[in-house]
């Protein structure tokens, strides 16, 4: 158990590593996509999205260096409150993060859709993949696969280069822009409804569902990487909150200069008459940047892939670790004895990502049921934090920030509402398919003879009722976000930020010290103590 000899990641190499898993194929749509859902004032959206997901992410800061294990984030809730929890969270974390490794494929058929060939024009329309783009798609799904298959070392060396040519490709399409042509009247008076034409409750739908929490997504490398970090309780804060305000300079940059370059016929039809399969290559070839278009399609490729491939790699880690867990048959637990991968737990994912790459067909679509599904999986943080705060106050603490009281209902109030504006149906399809699991953990539950059930009940029993209570609220809002309008829009929202606190004060006082913290978090401690005495 003697981790320590394995501590050799510095904070600036944690930033990087964040900042490569956050820019995947976010950027390459995102702009484009919250352009057409709020105009010009899509800017907003990406501040709002950047403040929102560093509230979240310094919960999970202070919980990944209380807990420095790999994979981390399906386990805090089940160590604050038992395993009813820790499986909900897990099963909507997996569900988030399995479906990144259609969409990153989606993105690169989307943006060859056009490449100036006839066959490559047939391979997007109408906001959907055709059936040509879409088996392309399951071709590269089925290479990410494979690249996992044999060894994970040969990912790992082609993804330092990928960080690199992330980085540099968003900057040059910025420059090239802006330098070529850029509009200002765009922002206000080229098009009617001036820089905020659809009111501020689409920003606030952009938000959860343009692909902006999406793009953020990958905030969660650094704390999974926490078991190997020097110095965790610095490097770890350092690495999470650097790699998000830099990954926001970019995306808020990126939106400016696709607002700026549009000419006024990309306009005609207003801003939700904005149709690109490929955005910023497009607008590339339309300035003439034809060594701009060419370096976006190549890396519309080489990013998305990258990103695919390591999410391959991590969600067969979920599968296995649920399976630790007891939540998942045994033989995802089996790992290859040349290879070291869990094989069966591949296998299943690969199936899965088949699904969603067949009912989700443009990048569009999945990034809001991705977006979704993220929010349900961060709400366990802030509640976390704030429950091990009271039960476990001795737990040694690396990074202990002033203001947590503060900042984690704020955290879970802001999920809250993104999962609000994220519009019915979206919102009560995505509960619906995190409360759909919940048969599995009961059947795995009834096997082990009930050990401990009304203690798992109890901790979980908020969140058992929080999700069909906000499908509800989703259902009854304004009609700004899809609802019956039952609850007339401004008022829907101060309903959903009182409710959610009620919730958030529950969810606090219903974590207790489990068994798990004790058997499974406390035994490493003594390993490790126990390694360094020798």
């Amino acid at each position: 158990m003697a981790h320590n000899h394995h501590r050799h990641i510095g904070p600036v190499a944690l930033m990087l590593t964040g900042l490569g898993s956050i820019i995947g194929s976010g950027w390459l749509f995102g702009a484009a996509n919250a352009a057409k859902i709020a105009g010009p004032a899509a800017i907003f959206a990406w501040l709002a999205g950047m403040v929102i997901i560093l509230a979240i992410a310094l919960t999970y800061a202070e919980l990944g260096t209380m807990f420095p294990e790999t994979g981390g984030m399906v386990r805090y809730a089940r160590y604050s409150h038992g395993s009813l929890l820790g499986f909900m969270a897990g099963w909507a974390n997996w569900i988030a993060i399995v479906a990144v490794i259609p969409i990153e494929a989606e993105a690169s058929v989307q943006y060859m859709s056009s490449w100036p060939w006839p066959w490559a024009q047939a391979l997007y329309h109408n906001n959907e993949l055709s059936s040509t783009g879409l088996m392309i798609a399951a071709v590269l799904v089925l290479g990410y696969f494979l690249l996992n298959y044999w060894s994970v070392r040969l990912f790992t060396k082609a993804n330092n280069a990928i960080t690199v040519f992330k980085v540099i490709v968003p900057a040059a399409t910025v420059g090239g822009l802006m330098y070529s042509g850029f509009d200002t009247g765009n922002f206000s008076s080229n098009v009617p409804g001036g820089f905020a034409p659809f009111g501020w409750s689409s920003v606030m739908t952009a938000v959860a569902t343009s692909g902006i929490v999406f793009s953020f997504n990958g905030f969660q490398s650094p704390i999974n990487m926490a078991g190997e970090a020097r110095n965790p309780g610095k490097s770890i804060p350092f690495g999470v909150v650097f790699s998000i305000l830099l990954a926001a300079a970019i995306y808020v940059m990126l939106q400016v200069a696709f607002i700026g370059a549009l000419r006024p016929s990309d306009l005609v039809h207003g801003w939700q008459g904005i149709n690109f399969g490929s955005p910023f290559a497009q607008l590339s070839m339309a300035l003439g940047l034809n060594w701009l278009a060419l370096t976006l399609y190549f890396d519309a490729f080489i990013s998305p892939s990258g990103t695919g491939a390591a999410y391959m790699a991590s969600t067969a880690r979920m599968i296995y670790a649920m399976e630790r867990n007891g939540t998942m048959p045994k033989i995802f637990g089996h790992i290859h004895p040349l290879y070291h991968v869990p094989r069966p737990a591949m296998w299943f994912n690969l199936a899965i990502a088949y699904i969603f790459l067949f009912f989700f067909r443009g990048w569009g679509t999945l990034a809001a049921v991705i977006s979704v599904a993220t929010v349900i999986s961060y709400l366990t943080g802030p509640i976390s934090v704030a429950a091990l705060r009271r039960v476990a106050p001795d737990l040694a603490r690396p990074l202990k920030l002033k203001g947590m009281g503060l900042i984690t209902p704020f955290a879970f109030v802001c999920a809250s509402l993104v999962l609000y504006w994220a519009r019915w149906p979206l919102t009560g399809q995505i509960i619906f398919l995190i409360v759909a699991a919940l048969p599995v953990y009961f059947w795995y539950q009834a096997k082990a003879g009930w050990p401990d059930f009304a203690s798992e009940v109890k901790g979980a029993l908020w969140m058992m009722l929080y999700l069909p209570v906000m499908a509800l609220l989703s259902y009854i809002g304004s009609k700004e976000f899809g609802g019956n309008n039952t609850l007339p829009y401004g008022v829907d929202m101060v309903v959903v930020v009182l409710i959610s606190l009620g919730f958030y004060v529950w969810g606090a006082r219903s974590g207790w010290h489990t068994r798990y913290l004790a058997q499974e978090h406390d035994a490493e401690a003594v390993a490790a103590l126990h390694a360094e005495s020798h």
